[in-house]
């Protein structure tokens, strides 16, 4: 018979990166639990990063969520997300954050990565069409309490490649991700209109959908231990998530 877990105060999100931290926050909203990121409970950086050897998404952000519970000692939430190219047969998939991470020097910055992996994205699409270039972004992510997986949502949005990056919002590869329906990048929007729409503000709000009932059903109520499968596998990734 599963454990019921006693409901804590505080979730941390399992990122160090301010602009995904910053997403995820306005997304979740009022969700009846203390959101705090891990520069709050671990500020000098003492925890180490675990190694993210999963070969889609799903599996990455569940052992996340679990390392950074049984880490901090409070309920994790993780994500794992990254850009899927069709032309490139699902690439750069989980190895979206450091596609390029040869051409970087070590300890280069986050924007500096981001450069770098835009750069290597043109380069293998070059003699791709305008047509062939369809792509999409993908957020799987788990909330987990150290000892199971407690909740899991999945988000995804359709789009192309640009032939060039446009736009100074956003992060990651979002200056070269072009919304055809909107005639515009992802790095063009605002960020709630950003938000509104992305792969990871739609798991996150499914996310909060699941959180707010398991706050007022207080300690151990309801099935709070029961994972949510409805969720879709993805199984395309190939290593490592956008931005973390």
């Amino acid at each position: 018979m599963s454990r019921s877990p006693k409901l804590p105060r505080r979730i941390v999100l399992a990122t160090r990166n301010p602009h995904k931290l910053r997403e995820m926050r306005q997304a979740l909203g009022e969700v009846g639990f203390q959101i705090v990121g891990l520069a709050d409970v671990d500020p000098q950086g003492a925890i180490p990063e675990p190694e993210e050897t999963g070969t889609s998404f799903a599996e990455n952000a569940r052992r996340k969520a679990g390392y950074y519970a049984c880490a901090t000692g409070l309920w994790a939430l993780a994500d794992d997300s990254g850009l899927e190219v069709d032309a490139l047969s699902g690439a750069p998939g989980v190895y979206s954050a450091r596609y390029a991470g040869e051409e970087c020097l070590p300890g280069a910055g986050r924007a500096d990565i981001d450069a770098a992996n835009n750069r290597r994205l043109l380069r293998e699409l070059k003699d791709v069409g305008e047509e062939g270039r369809t792509a999409r972004f993908v957020c799987h992510l788990a909330l987990a309490d150290g000892q199971q997986v407690l909740r899991e949502t999945r988000g995804a949005i359709q789009g192309r490649i640009a032939f060039a990056p446009s736009g100074q919002n956003g992060f990651g590869y979002d200056p070269l991700f072009l919304l055809p329906d909107r005639g515009c990048t992802m790095a063009e929007l605002p960020a709630e209109a950003k938000n509104a729409i992305s792969h990871r503000g739609q798991a996150v709000r499914q996310m909060a959908a699941l959180l707010r009932p398991m706050r007022g059903k207080g300690d151990g109520g309801g099935g709070v231990n029961k994972p949510n499968h409805d969720v879709q596998e993805d199984n395309k990734g190939r290593k490592d998530k956008q931005g973390e």
